[in-house]
């Protein structure tokens, strides 16, 4: 999963905990303005929860033998089976994204096209007036009111719920919000919210309306016989926009306790226990073999020169690779990854273990190989790490320190058949001649009387014996430069 992907999981699950919190206890109060407040900075903090990372702290875990060996190494694998996955969740979210945006575009422009069909006339406040001839609903969008004539004419109290509307800046909710949805499209609750913040703004007009000294009897029954119309300006501020049952409940219901305004901050330990489940306490594994250990991290002290080595477990602000953690280097590492040919034709595959460090400034030094497996290999493997972007550096005391990491890079291949480790090397003719045929013809060692020497410089005539080595023999008498099989020659006695 990407970062940001990650950052919206989070972020999402913030929200619905937040949401739901207020559907549930703050929705049937009567605190109009303070709900709406909170719940617009609430989503803000909401969205800015995920990118708090808090320290957690790291439980030692001892594990007996070399970490190479153990399947929570972050290893990566290339050639066929290190192909990316098809991104499949970005694309699904792309498409949510996209089919939102379109309805929301879609809304927009409708209601523009009514606005510019109305005569429009500017009133003193600097609000705009615009009267239709048509029957549409009565609706507010920014500082322009849209009413039929026949509203303005017969129900001039109409206009005074739109102008609440106005004075309060409701359409700026509306905008943040529609902002919310885009982006949290595959949230309920959010939608709920959305349309809960609409009645909201609709509880503060009809308060305002209602303070002007306009009978509630005769307001209800206007809103009444305004229930059945056309509800087309679904981003805009409605006379019947709103569910009308509650909008009545609510003008006939008791003010509520100025005491239940703290039930606010009963979210407040629910949205910190939220915060430490998605900052979870890690384990540090500890190895017996600590030459194997692989994507180990050790900080020097707080002067960047320093040779004195910090325990990890004191570095406290961890270095990140685009926004993550190690594991998104290894994902990064996997897609620019290239298996090298002629090991792929060689059918050469195997772990090669890396060491590098992250300075203080953020760049990727020292590149080392600990532990190689082929040349080419090795040299694919160094050249990608090697040419790493820069890090966000790790702090001890708010200085910037160096970070060791010791990397594995796994080269398999998968779905293939694999060419044997060695070529196939034969002996044969009463002239003792030698064939070789196979990917791996090129890389077979050839050896005269001890001593490694080109074929072609090899006269058969002159030697008396002829002994093939392969696997294991060849490299334990040759070292590993012997890996694919060694012919020896021995010359005649003079």
């Amino acid at each position: 999963m990407t970062p940001f992907l990650l950052y919206i999981g989070r972020s999402s699950l913030y929200l619905a905990l937040f949401y739901a919190f207020f559907l549930l206890v703050m929705r049937r109060t009567t605190f109009f303005r303070l709900n709406r407040i909170l719940l617009l900075a609430g989503t803000l903090v909401c969205f800015l929860l995920p990118l708090l990372r808090l320290r957690t702290v790291e439980v030692p875990f001892l594990m007996v033998g070399p970490l190479t060996e153990t399947a929570s190494e972050p290893a990566l694998t290339a050639g066929p089976s290190a192909a990316s996955p098809f991104p499949y969740l970005e694309l699904l979210y792309a498409i949510g994204f996209l089919a939102v945006l379109g309805w929301t575009a879609v809304a927009m422009v409708r209601m523009y096209r009514t606005i510019r069909k109305g005569a429009a006339t500017r009133l003193d406040d600097g609000t705009r007036l615009v009267l239709t001839e048509a029957d549409v609903p009565s609706f507010s969008w920014g500082r322009t009111i849209v009413m039929s004539r026949k509203d303005a004419e017969t129900n001039p109290v109409i206009r005074l719920h739109e102008e609440a509307h106005i004075r309060q800046a409701h359409t700026l909710d509306i905008l943040l919000f529609t902002a919310v949805t885009l982006v949290h499209w595959f949230n309920p609750l959010v939608w709920i919210t959305l349309s809960e913040l609409k009645l909201l703004h609709e509880y503060e007009a009809d308060d305002a309306v209602l303070n002007h000294g306009i009978d509630a009897t005769q307001y209800q029954l206007l809103l009444v016989r305004k229930a059945v119309g056309d509800k087309r300006f679904t981003l805009a501020n409605g006379f019947q926009h709103a569910k009308l049952k509650n909008r009545i409940d609510m003008m006939l219901k008791s003010p509520s306790s100025g005491w239940k305004r703290l039930s606010w901050l009963a979210i407040l330990p629910f949205l910190a226990g939220t915060m430490f489940l998605c900052n979870p306490v890690r384990a540090k594994v500890v190895s017996s073999d600590l030459s194997e250990t692989v994507l180990s991290e050790t900080a020097p002290a707080a002067l960047p020169d320093t040779t004195k080595v910090v325990p990890f477990a004191t570095v406290e602000v961890k270095p990140t690779f685009n926004g993550g953690e190690a594991i998104e280097f290894s994902k990064w590492v996997n897609e620019n990854l290239k298996y090298p040919q002629a090991a792929k034709d060689a059918g050469v595959q195997g772990r090669v273990t890396l060491q590098f460090t992250v300075y203080p400034d953020g760049s990727v030094r020292d590149t080392k190989v600990l532990r190689g497996v082929n040349p080419d290999l090795d040299a694919e493997a160094l050249r990608v790490v090697s040419a790493s972007p820069d890090w966000t550096p790790g702090y001890v005391k708010g200085e910037p320190v160096k970070v060791t990491y010791t990397f594995p890079v796994i080269f398999k291949l998968s779905g293939e058949k694999t060419e044997p480790k060695t070529a196939s090397i034969h002996v044969t003719g009463d002239a003792n001649d030698v064939f070789i045929r196979g990917a791996l013809a090129d890389s077979v060692l050839f050896v005269l009387d001890g001593k490694p020497v080109n074929r072609k410089d090899v006269n058969l005539e002159t030697i008396e014996s002829i002994q093939v080595l392969k696997d294991e023999k060849a490299i334990e008498k040759y070292g590993e430069k012997a890996r694919y099989g060694v012919v020896e020659f021995t010359s005649k006695k003079k």
